[in-house]
């Protein structure tokens, strides 16, 4: 997986005199699954890059949060059918295995 978009709303905040806990949304994606999705459902493919979101906690710890890519990919799952489950399922385990990675780097 790759890192294919950023945004900190805290910097353009901060750019404009607003101070607002930090917070970073990170589009996360690879083409070998943007191809597939694509064959089975080209409407599904607005949800990529799916995001994590990284908070910071008023103790100054973080908090990482997302939504699950079967989740994020079921409203499409009507005319992708089992194969776009099957991918949401796969990329689940995925973003688990990346957030539990960045977690134990916090740590």
């Amino acid at each position: 997986m790759f890192i294919v978009t950023e945004a900190g709303p805290t910097e353009a905040a901060a750019n404009r005199g607003v101070v607002i806990p930090g917070n970073r949304v990170i589009g996360v994606f690879r083409n070998d699954y943007a191809v597939e999705i694509i064959r089975l459902s080209v409407p599904a493919m607005v949800e990529a890059p799916i995001r994590f979101y990284v908070t910071e906690n008023e103790d100054g710890s973080a908090t990482l949060s997302w939504k699950t890519p079967s989740h994020v990919l079921a409203p499409y799952l009507e005319e992708g059918g089992d194969a776009l489950a099957e991918i949401g399922h796969e990329l689940d385990a995925v973003f688990d295995a990346i957030a539990h990675r960045a977690v134990e780097r916090i740590d």
